[in-house]
């Protein structure tokens, strides 16, 4: 089952070419880190995936209805600003809408879902409090358990764990590993190679908007591949504990 397929993806933005010619196919039970250096055009890409910006070329997504794409696909932008002081739990039952509709009510199995999000991200002592006297990580996390709620087989996520300290950036990698043992898949943007080599699934490697390299973390991460694109060295090993990668040394 395809839940994304790109072919021949291009982003032209003031005149400089950001992403091109990508092609990517994102199937079921899939846990895909995308990674690169800043300004590489990862975060182009997923938003071009989604319809949100012109492109040219073909994507699965961007072609569907607006309410057939809510209910495909949940996206976790990088910008975290929440502007009303609503509850946690009102503000995750926000993932509901494609579900509910602007009117309705939501029903036993939403909330359900949305109980099933707050307890999945640690957040039950939070639920009542107003979202916008969390801190930057605590609300990091309510915007994962809104993407969570949302109930979809495929969830999209710019930079989910950064501003999150070390256990909750595990934590939440650990979520979408699970989610990718239910059989749902997720594309998310990570800067930080250890947690990407010991959670993800797969690795889509982008440099200068080209995808470079993409298959399981021991084949993208090679250190001929992080000389290059990223200037470092770095110690790689697949361990009793799964795989560790650890950036060493600037290059170059």
């Amino acid at each position: 089952m395809t839940l994304m397929e790109l072919i021949n993806l291009s982003v032209t933005l003031r005149r400089r070419d950001v992403i091109r010619g990508v092609s990517l196919s994102v199937g079921k039970g899939e846990f895909i880190g995308l990674i690169g250096p800043n300004g590489a055009g990862k975060t182009t890409l997923m938003r071009a995936a989604l319809g949100l910006i012109p492109f040219v070329g073909n994507s699965s997504l961007a072609a569907m209805p607006l309410a057939e794409r809510a209910r495909a696909v949940a996206w976790m932008p990088q910008q975290r600003e929440i502007a009303w002081p609503v509850t946690v739990e009102t503000l995750v039952m926000l993932g509901r809408t494609p579900h509910v509709g602007a009117l309705a009510s939501p029903t036993d199995h939403d909330r359900s879902r949305v109980d099933a999000a707050i307890r999945w991200m640690g957040l039950d002592d939070m639920r009542h409090r107003a979202a916008t006297r969390l801190s930057g990580g605590e609300q990091a996390r309510v915007l994962i358990a809104r993407a969570l709620a949302q109930d979809t087989p495929f969830v999209m996520a710019d930079e989910p764990v950064a501003g999150l300290d070390p256990a909750h950036q595990i934590s939440t990698m650990q979520t979408f590993a699970r989610l990718a043992e239910q059989g749902k898949s997720s594309l998310v943007s990570l800067h930080d190679l250890g947690l990407a080599a010991r959670h993800c699934t797969r690795l889509v490697l982008l440099s200068e908007g080209r995808l470079i390299a993409d298959g399981r973390p021991a084949q993208v991460l090679t250190p001929e591949r992080l000389a290059e694109v990223f200037g470092i060295s770095a110690w790689y090993q697949d361990t009793d504990q799964g795989p560790v990668c650890q950036p060493l040394e600037v290059i170059r």
